[in-house]
């Protein structure tokens, strides 16, 4: 097992690759690529390195941003995207792309405030979403006050980090913020890209990360996996039941209970805002990109069975991380969408298909 410093210098390096043990297997060891979001690098790194052992195939994933992830499959440079938000249906169908969930995961706030335990710090949607408006500049602004009584909040200038990339990470987060600030959603609005009045830029989750850390009064906003290998501090936040929540895989869970898959076109599902007293507000899943007719018709089918393993074999590793893998009833339609994918003949090219 990696260790915590290991996965994270992979990670801001952006090359994610799965290294197959044995001078026999890796001489028949097959790669295939894709890139995109770095919201999931940590689980798809995991899940890599273990079916690389187990098939002898080699997934060298990039974690270059979700924006970058679909220019690249747009592109047909990988063998597939990634990306933390759904593509248009037209995009999607003038483009002949499939379109399918991976893993679910959380987004969370977190903070750099020495002289405060950040992790007992209690936010809600609109204290977070003002000060990315840039309206709340201090710590110990009343509005954040008054949600934390008898903590005594230093005045320290409150530092906002984003993302600088193009990033479905900050479309889950901005998705959320303009679903409860209605001053957010018509002053930034929700997008991959924002154009941020004020703050740090850093790319990637990692670059993010590595912000906070760096920042006396940071806060940002990262996919958990990120924070929980660096050893951030993560706030409480109040969601739509009025609960204040500590950020867990459980709470991520329940937030993905109640989104319903069956009718959802290209499997596209909102998970952020949930109703619920044990739901995390900041929830999303993340989505793989696939040619319909793909120019390499072996390397799609090792996609499809790398993704098949996963959904099989890969629970122990996001739980491990702290992600959320899909129910077993979303995983076969996702194997029934792959039916969709044909070599030049016209036939499917998943094994599963009819």
């Amino acid at each position: 097992m990696k260790t915590s410093k290991t996965l994270t210098r992979r990670l801001v390096g952006g090359a994610l690759a799965a290294i197959v043990a044995g001078g026999a297997v890796a001489a028949f060891a097959a790669e295939f690529t894709g890139a995109g979001a770095t919201f999931p690098a940590p689980i798809y790194t995991r899940w890599a390195e273990q079916y690389g052992t187990a098939s002898g195939d080699r997934l060298n994933y990039q974690a270059i941003g979700s924006g970058a992830g679909v220019t690249q499959i747009l592109n047909r440079t990988v063998d597939f995207g990634a990306s933390d938000t759904a593509v248009a249906p037209e995009r999607l169908q003038s483009q002949n792309l499939l379109q399918f969930p991976a893993v679910i995961g959380g987004v969370v706030v977190a903070v750099n405030l020495p002289g405060v335990d950040g992790n007992a710090l209690k936010l809600n949607g609109q204290v977070i979403s003002e000060i990315y408006l840039c309206r709340i500049r201090m710590w110990n602004d009343k509005a954040i006050a008054a949600l934390n009584p008898g903590v005594t909040l230093p005045a320290v200038a409150v530092a906002p980090v984003y993302r600088s990339d193009s990033s479905g990470t900050t479309n889950i987060f901005t998705s959320y913020l303009s679903a409860v600030s209605l001053p957010f959603q018509t002053g930034l609005g929700a997008s991959n890209s924002v154009a941020w009045r004020c703050g740090i830029g850093g790319p990637g989750n990692a670059g993010v990360a590595g912000g906070i850390r760096n920042t006396r009064g940071a806060i940002g906003y990262v996919e958990y996996a990120y924070a929980v290998e660096n050893n951030m501090q993560t706030p409480m936040l109040q969601n739509k039941s009025g609960q204040f929540v500590k950020p867990s895989a459980a709470g991520f869970a329940a937030a993905a209970a109640t989104v319903n898959w069956t009718n959802a076109p290209n499997m596209q599902v909102s998970m952020n805002n949930t109703t619920g007293a044990a739901n995390w507000p900041i929830v999303g899943p993340t989505y793989i990109l696939l040619p319909k007719n793909p120019s390499d018709a072996a390397s799609s089918l090792r996609v499809m069975k790398f993704f098949d393993w996963a959904f099989k074999n890969g629970k122990p590793a996001a739980d491990q991380l702290r992600y959320v893998t899909l129910p077993p009833a979303v995983q076969d339609q996702v194997r029934q969408k792959w039916c969709q994918v044909k070599d030049p003949a016209g036939k499917a090219i998943w094994t599963g298909c009819r």
